[in-house]
């Protein structure tokens, strides 16, 4: 079996490391990468807390960050966490579920400040809590040429994190020709399988909306076949 993930970095490498420390044998390619965007932050003296959902606000946030640090964050995952503190602030919360469950733990009144990306998960507000929403990076996506040998190989597991990358992974797939019946996907979570589209040889999502689960998942389909199960294409 030949696992592929196709974050863009830094959490290319991440995902790497973290499934190689689990003995699976990875490669990884970067299919698009997170450039910042301009934005105009507002006034700190209104803002309660930073809601952030990826690590790439703080790495790509820009010096509009430096404003903001004295504001809580509330965190969808311990990357993210690890990234605000980095960067100087101090983590209130840290999901593990989800950017919907921790914004769901936050008592009113409250007004956030959501530094997200271009594609971003849309919420549902708890009673007495208010967003600001900017927008501070973009995902740029990249051609999949490079991945073509190991995809046309067989026996294909694709490890996809994102929406965007799931469209246009299966964008490139039909570009270059792949069948999308010889390679089989693990999607982080529902949303980003159904981005993928239809006709591929299996598709698994994890059992949780994190790495962690996904790993797990990977791991398991690696232990109980020395190929991916086949099921009829979604």
């Amino acid at each position: 079996m030949h696992i592929l993930a196709l974050r863009p970095e830094p959490g290319l490498s991440a995902t790497l490391e973290k499934a190689r420390a689990l003995g699976l044998v990875i490669t990884g390619h970067a299919l698009s990468e997170i450039r910042a965007v301009e934005w105009d932050c507002p006034d700190p003296a209104t803002i309660d807390g930073l809601l952030i959902g990826s690590a790439n606000a703080f790495l790509h946030g820009g010096p509009y960050l430096a404003r903001l640090t004295a504001k809580p964050v509330f965190a969808v995952g311990e990357a993210t966490a690890s990234a605000a503190r980095a960067a100087g602030f101090t983590v209130a919360t840290v999901g593990s579920g989800g950017l919907q469950g921790v914004l769901d733990t936050i008592p009113g009144p409250a007004h956030l400040l959501r530094i997200a990306g271009e594609e971003h998960v849309p919420l549902t507000l708890p009673e007495g809590v208010s967003i600001t929403p900017m927008i501070a990076y973009r995902s740029v996506p990249l051609p999949l040429d490079p991945a073509l040998p190991l995809l046309a190989a067989g026996e294909a597991l694709v490890l996809l994190h994102s929406a965007a990358t799931a469209r246009h992974f299966a964008a490139e797939c039909d570009r270059l020709s792949l069948a999308r019946s010889t390679i089989a996907l693990a999607a982080l979570g529902p949303r980003i399988a159904e981005a993928a589209g239809s006709g591929w040889r299996a598709v698994h999502t994890a059992a949780q909306p994190d790495e962690a689960a996904l790993l797990e998942m990977v791991f398991d389909l690696c232990q109980n076949s020395r190929s991916i199960p086949a099921s009829p294409p979604a």
